[in-house]
């Protein structure tokens, strides 16, 4: 059986293989339970698995169905990738700090702005300065609202520097 869809099998193996890494690591890690009473690992367990599926039936489709090219893998875009990566990279370290470097947290609301920020720059042609300020805004908003207000999350909302004081 040949491939007739590369783009669509190398992405039916990363999720295949992304899902079991992470039901395999919820299963025999955390406490999984059952359905009316669950544990730490349950909804790991349970995404892993339907990512699998969702795997299988990708990777199912790339060697029946037909593409017209082929669905040839073309150039890696290392720009996107670098740029969503770091702005998730640095959204944990502006969220949390690094206390062994003594870098402080700076909060949700500069690490949601500098993640859009860095986010918008994996295409150069849609960063403009109102875009990311209109987007950090609403994204900001809206997880205060959804994290600190209704779920009451204890989570630092501004810089150390800003609060301590």
């Amino acid at each position: 059986m040949s491939i007739k869809s590369q783009k669509d099998f190398a992405s039916g193996v990363m999720f295949t293989v992304t899902g079991a890494a992470f039901a395999w690591n919820a299963a025999t890690s955390y406490s999984v339970g059952s359905a009316a009473q669950m544990g730490a690992g349950f909804f790991p367990l349970v995404l892993g698995s339907v990512l699998v599926l969702l795997g299988g039936f990708i990777l199912f489709f790339s060697l029946v169905v037909e593409t017209p090219d082929g669905g040839l893998i073309g150039e890696l875009a290392w720009r996107p990738l670098f740029c969503v990566l770091g702005a998730n990279l640095s959204f944990g370290v502006l969220l949390g700090g690094l206390p062994f470097l003594a870098c402080p947290s700076m909060g949700l609301i500069v690490a949601i702005y500098a993640l859009c920020g860095l986010a918008l720059l994996a295409d150069p042609s849609a960063f403009t300065l109102r875009r990311w300020l209109v987007l950090s805004s609403v994204l900001a908003a809206g997880s205060y609202l959804v994290f600190i207000e209704l779920l009451k999350l204890t989570l630092p909302v501004w810089p150390e520097f800003i609060t301590t004081y």
